[in-house]
């Protein structure tokens, strides 16, 4: 691995290690850490130590399983493949699917204007405007539609189902999400028409000068139009103009990764995410 990558990727296992660690408390278990969300809020992952000088086992995977059962939480475990090579195997020794995902890095210099992708309108989310709350729920609800209809096919699902989808934020869902955009650790859009409305959404997660972009979704309905390119070169350039000098992403499959090629990523490396297999 030649220096410039490695250097990456450090720099994106200590922003891995970071992101949690304001809202959940840490429970280590040798090689690994486990993040428990304090509060109401979206359950993070089990992941390695920063500085563990050993490689995670069967029996730390195990540990780990067997609290996140006790506390109720999905049992999630998520890597970078090129850091921690021997834990694909352990955990698939240890009964989990592993999702081994595109992982993919900005070429800030191929990063188009937005409208190159798409004519509909894309908006970032300000907190200090009054429709803020409401702007929030639908980019959840764009998302829970567009990941519950996976991949990049046109759909039927479409406005109908997103309304139904919307759900009301507590307030401190709520106070966190806005706190979280006015200091720069997020970056929230939506995407959407008059007449349609949201069509698409996205967010970015931002730790001083590394950033994750992620749930970028669109209705299936809307599929096909640019948005999630449109969404995605958004976002990027928000992060850009704010000093972000590292922006980065996971893609969902081969397919999703050429929609963010187009927008001026490279793939790095692969992503893990490992949870236990589907009943069907």
């Amino acid at each position: 691995m030649d220096l410039a990558r490695a250097d990456v990727l450090d720099r994106l296992e200590r922003f891995y290690d970071a992101v949690p660690r304001d809202v959940a408390r840490c429970e280590e278990y040798d090689a690994l850490v486990l993040f428990v969300r304090e509060g109401a809020g979206w359950p993070f992952y089990a992941r390695p130590r920063l500085d563990a000088t050993e490689h995670p086992t069967l029996a730390d995977v195990t540990a780990v399983r067997a609290r996140q059962r006790e506390l109720g939480l999905p049992e999630v475990f998520e890597w970078v493949h090129e850091h921690q090579p021997d834990l694909l195997a352990v955990a698939r020794s240890a009964g989990l699917s592993v999702l081994e995902a595109p992982l993919m890095l900005l070429e800030p210099e191929r990063l188009p204007e937005p409208g190159t992708f798409s004519d509909v309108p894309v908006r970032v989310l300000d907190p200090a405007e009054p429709g803020f709350a409401a702007d929030i729920a639908l980019r959840r609800a764009v998302a829970a539609v567009g990941f519950a209809n996976g991949g990049t096919a046109r759909g039927e699902a479409g406005p109908a189902e997103r309304d139904a989808a919307v759900a009301g934020l507590d307030v401190a869902a709520l106070e966190e999400e806005a706190t979280r955009v006015a200091d720069g650790r997020r970056v929230s859009v939506l995407a959407g028409t008059p007449g349609e409305g949201a069509l698409a959404s996205g967010m970015a997660m931002r730790v001083g000068d590394v950033a994750e972009i992620a749930g970028v979704a669109t209705l299936p309905s809307a599929r096909r139009r640019g948005l999630g390119a449109a969404v995605t070169a958004t976002l990027a350039r928000e992060l850009r103009a704010a000093g972000t000098d590292l922006i980065f992403l996971s893609a969902g499959s081969e397919d999703i990764a050429r929609v963010y090629l187009r927008v001026g990523f490279r793939r790095i490396g692969t992503a893990c995410i490992a949870e236990p297999a589907a009943v069907i």
